[in-house]
This record gives structure tokens, sequence and C-alpha cells, in this order.
């Protein structure tokens, strides 16, 4: 049933990296779009090409969805245009790699809204609307991160924690609705993460970081499937199911090691 799903998808973080690989996807599959994300020229461009490409509407509708009025907004342009969400993909988000009494109280506060807050808002405001329509998808993109502690990250980690659980509890509210809730949970990314973050993974290890377009087609894939947890990539696989038998005070350990390793100066 998945599989046949189609109509207008809302893309958060739309720019650039995963976010924007999955517009492309849903493009692809003949979705019409609404791509939101702070960078209007971007994803003005973003809907010109996809529009051109693949024959489809995209409306860009520019938001900074650290901003707690965001969510409520952007649904009144979509009433305002007649337009009727059918996926919500909550890929916007964004880390801070520092200690945590160093880093500016305000960009936590932030980092919480948009990750969580946002996220949350947004699939409440539409989720009724599928839900009566008895056919729709959200999207989460989680972290494999969110399974784990995250010192020197421990506000971006704990975001992520919330994202996966969230997205759990959320599928099974929702069986037998015709809704479906997926949460993408990839490990490093080729995308402009790291350098807002301030970390470089290059610094730990010799493999390069999932293409964002891979870490997209698993995700989207997942969605279409209903599946609910999508873990992208061999390596990841094998850390997701590894971390059920590593006591917690190593992991502590051992991630506090890697994210100090990884700072950038």
């Amino acid at each position: 049933m998945q599989a046949q799903l189609s109509g207008t998808a809302l893309i958060t973080g739309a720019s650039s990296g995963i976010g924007k690989q999955l517009a492309r996807l849903f493009a692809a599959d003949g979705w019409d779009l609404v791509l939101t994300a702070r960078r209007e020229s971007q994803l003005l461009l973003l809907a010109e090409q996809l529009s051109a490409q693949f024959k489809v509407e995209c409306t860009v509708l520019p938001g900074d969805l650290a901003d707690s009025t965001t969510p409520e907004r952007l649904v009144r342009a979509l009433a305002e245009r007649q337009l009727r969400v059918t996926a919500l993909v909550n890929n916007a988000g964004f880390g801070k790699l520092a200690a945590f009494v160093d880093t500016d109280p305000m960009l936590l506060l932030d980092m919480m809204t948009v990750n969580m807050r946002a996220l949350v808002h947004l699939t409440r405001l539409l989720l009724p609307n599928m839900v009566a329509q008895g056919r729709g998808a959200v999207l989460n993109v989680g972290s494999l991160a969110g399974f784990l502690p995250g010192p020197h990250m421990a506000v971006y980690y704990a975001s992520k924690a919330f994202v996966n659980s969230f997205s759990e509890g959320l599928s099974v509210e929702l069986q037998g609705t015709g809704v479906t809730v997926t949460v993408s949970c990839p490990g490093p990314t080729a995308t402009e993460f790291g350098e807002v973050a301030g970390s470089d993974t290059r610094r730990v290890t010799r493999s390069r970081s999932m293409p964002a377009e891979a870490v997209a087609r698993n995700a989207y894939h997942a969605m279409k499937a209903g599946h609910v947890i999508a873990i992208p990539g061999r390596a990841n696989h094998a850390v997701y199911h590894a971390l059920r038998f590593i006591p917690r005070a190593i992991l502590r350990r051992l991630t506090g090691l890697l994210n100090r390793a990884t700072k950038r100066d």
C-alpha cells in the first residue's frame, strides 16, 4: 500500500544534504513538493530544477524552524494555497560539537527547537488530515547518535534520541490508520552538518562518510515500504546491533573520546 502513496510532500531542511536528495527522490516518483528551509535562493533553484526535470509542482516556503511560530505559519500558507500534505519529511536539524558549559545557551535552545519542538509541532498540525484521509506518511530524520550517549554533543545526541523514540511510539499509535511513521537513523553522512557542528570525522577514520544520496534513498524506500526504522549502510547496521551488547559506561567513554578527536581547531 505504501508503495502506491503519492500526492504532496512537505520537506524541511530541503536546501541541501539529505533533505535536498529526498526532494529529488520524491519528485522522481511524481510527488508535488513543498520545500522549506532558511535559504530561499537555494530552495528556488532546487524547485526550478525539479519542476523542469520531473514535471512536478514545487512550492517554496522559506522559514527558520528555530522560530517557534514557523510551523503554524507554514501550515497557514499550505491552507491558503489549498495544498494537502500526504507525506511530511522532518529533516531539518543541526548540532554543535562543544562542551555543554561552553556553548551559547541560546544556540542550545535553538537546537532543541529545530530538532524536537518543530518536528513535533509540524507532525501534530499535519497528521490529523492524513488520518482523516486514511493515507499518509511521516518520515523523520533521526540519527544513529540517538542510540548513544553523546559527551561534547550532549544536547544533539539527546535530541536525536527523542526523535528516534517519538517516531517508534507514534508508529504504534497509527497502526490501522493508513498512516505510517519511519525514522531514518544514519551515521556520519557527507553533508554540511560537520561544518556547522565543527567536527571532522576524517581525523579518526579513513572511511568516508556515506553520501547523502545513499542515506536519502534508504530512508525513502523504507518509508514507501512502511518500515519503522531505517538504518543505511552495513557499517551502521553493525554498530546499531552491537550497541545492545556494549556496557553504557564504555559507550559513554568511547563516544566522548571520538567526539573530542573529531573537533576542528
